[in-house]
């Protein structure tokens, strides 16, 4: 049976249309499971890179155990880490230990306070380009974080770290909370702010940043992130994807024993 034509346009605007639509958006976005299986709570954030739209609103609240699904437009870029230690119920600044942004649950666009682990991805979709990823200890250290496509390809996987750095971080860079307990480890840039560690100046090439004391004690406990600015063999990781997990501890250990109170 023909429907009228006045009703089968009015079925195609209505119906047709739309679903077209909304699947077309779908295939243009990418998918974070992000995972926590650490012993504690733990506050993801994101951070987009300039131009780019905030994705989470910035920051949420995952209770171990549990995994919170993510959408990023197919041409993002960004950064996303774990603050710990947070307490929003309070006037605090900074309201976390580690990762905080101006005290804020949802970042909205701001950059966490290193050291953090960092996951720093782009996604290249829109130009039917593998996307890009890797995790960076340029600045320190809080948490491990592995991803891998949903999928799994070992090719496409960064592991999370086989030691916690926190358990033998140099003394000098140690970042301790208000109970004294190591609640991150500073890059040897971020502690001292000099050309050597920071590959700047006269030290901002390749050949002339060279390891150091500091991005070896790194490398050694977390072999596949980038340890320091020009780490080689690029830890940086081409795949492509539309659904990736990312998981925080992947090994459960890495939080640490101290936490403030679960505010979400």
């Amino acid at each position: 049976m023909q429907l009228p034509e006045s009703i089968a346009t009015l079925f195609y605007f209505f119906i047709i249309l739309p679903s077209a639509f909304y699947g077309n958006v779908e295939a243009h976005q990418v998918t974070f499971y992000v995972h926590n299986k650490c012993s504690l709570a733990i506050w993801p954030a994101t951070a987009p890179n300039n131009g780019q739209p905030v994705i989470a609103d910035g920051g949420f609240y995952l209770a171990p155990g549990q995994t919170k699904q993510i959408v990023a437009p197919w041409s993002w870029s960004g950064r996303i880490w774990a603050r710990t230690g947070c307490n929003f119920a309070s006037n605090w600044k900074p309201a976390c230990e580690t990762g905080d942004c101006d005290g804020r649950l949802e970042c909205n666009g701001l950059i966490g306070t290193p050291p953090a682990t960092l996951l720093e991805v782009t996604l290249q979709g829109d130009k039917g380009k593998p996307n890009f990823y890797d995790i960076s200890l340029v600045d320190g250290y809080n948490i491990p974080i592995s991803i891998t496509p949903k999928i799994k390809n070992p090719k496409c996987t960064i592991q999370g770290c086989f030691k916690d750095l926190k358990s033998f971080c140099p003394h000098e860079l140690e970042v301790l909370n208000t109970n004294g307990e190591v609640v991150a480890c500073k890059s040897g840039c971020l502690a001292f702010n000099v050309d050597r560690f920071c590959c700047r100046n006269e030290y901002g090439t390749p050949d002339k940043c060279r390891p150091n004391v500091y991005s070896n004690i790194f490398k050694e406990a977390c072999p596949n992130y980038y340890s320091y600015a020009f780490d080689t063999p690029s830890p940086l990781v081409s795949c492509a994807s539309t659904e990736y997990v990312i998981t925080f501890c992947p090994f459960g250990w890495g939080s640490g024993t101290n936490e403030k109170h679960e505010s979400e």
